[in-house]
């Protein structure tokens, strides 16, 4: 049973943090700028292939844009929650202030993981849901589809997180990694696109390698009434697989810390 003081000190810890970003109003109006500007490139990249009456395979324009959504609403997801939090682990790490986590009463990786949230990934979690559901209205989509794609995006949102955490975790020995962070952003460019836009050896990467694919393509099947039951378990088995491993490799990592004091 999940202590109630977790969800006492996650209040706590999202109260403050939204507080003091808002002493920044401007920055949300950057945001959303940016937001659209990103959200303007991804459908003119999209319309460039379907302008001539090409489509992916299987893929109609409106299903494609679903794709788009899922990809918005997961960009968002990595800017409000995973952003400030596990960018930061390294930074930690480098300075020593991982000491003062660690001394805590309560779970390092929830406190790393849960410390902090950023007001300024809310645009495209709004703009990804739009896109969505203005597609999905477009296709007259039922909400039994709708429960079933937010249950696979649930597990795409959880594998993105454990794989940025396992990253965030090599800082123990690697103390600067901020690149490998950006280099794992950058893989995740590819699930702007359905995974069959890709060639079949770009495919296998991106869904047995990097399981781009569980994070936009799946979920979008999902709603879409187009996803087998097996690539579902599959999202179900990768995401809680790398859930543990995130958790056992965490602590296999804190083995080697030194801290600043020591």
């Amino acid at each position: 049973m999940i202590d109630k003081r977790y969800f006492q000190v996650l209040q706590l810890f999202w109260t403050t943090a939204i507080a003091a970003e808002l002493e920044y109003r401007l920055n949300f109006v950057i945001a959303l700028l940016s937001s659209l500007a990103n959200l303007a490139g991804s459908l003119f990249s999209l319309s460039l292939f379907y302008r001539t009456g090409y489509t992916f395979d299987g893929w109609s324009w409106q299903e494609a844009m679903i794709v788009v959504g899922m990809f918005t609403l997961l960009q968002g997801f990595s800017s409000t929650f995973l952003v400030p939090n596990l960018n930061r682990i390294v930074e930690q790490v480098e300075q020593g202030t991982l000491d003062f986590v660690l001394l805590k009463p309560i779970s390092s990786q929830f406190w790393l993981s849960c410390r902090s949230l950023s007001p300024w990934g809310f645009p495209d979690l709004i703009f990804g849901l739009v896109i969505i559901f203005y597609s999905g209205f477009q296709l007259n989509l039922s909400l039994d589809k709708y429960l079933l794609s937010l249950l696979t995006l649930s597990f795409g949102m959880i594998i993105l997180y454990s794989l940025w955490f396992i990253l965030g975790a090599t800082s123990i020995w690697f103390v600067k990694i901020y690149n490998v962070t950006e280099v794992l952003r950058g893989l995740l460019e590819a699930g702007r696109y359905p995974i069959v836009a890709y060639p079949p050896v770009y495919r296998f990467f991106f869904t047995f390698v990097i399981p781009v694919a569980f994070l936009t393509t799946i979920p979008a099947e999902s709603l879409l009434g187009k996803s087998q039951v097996v690539w579902i378990l599959g999202a179900a088995m990768i995401c809680f697989c790398l859930l543990i491993v995130s958790h056992y490799f965490w602590q296999f990592a804190l083995r080697f810390y030194t801290s600043a004091s020591s």
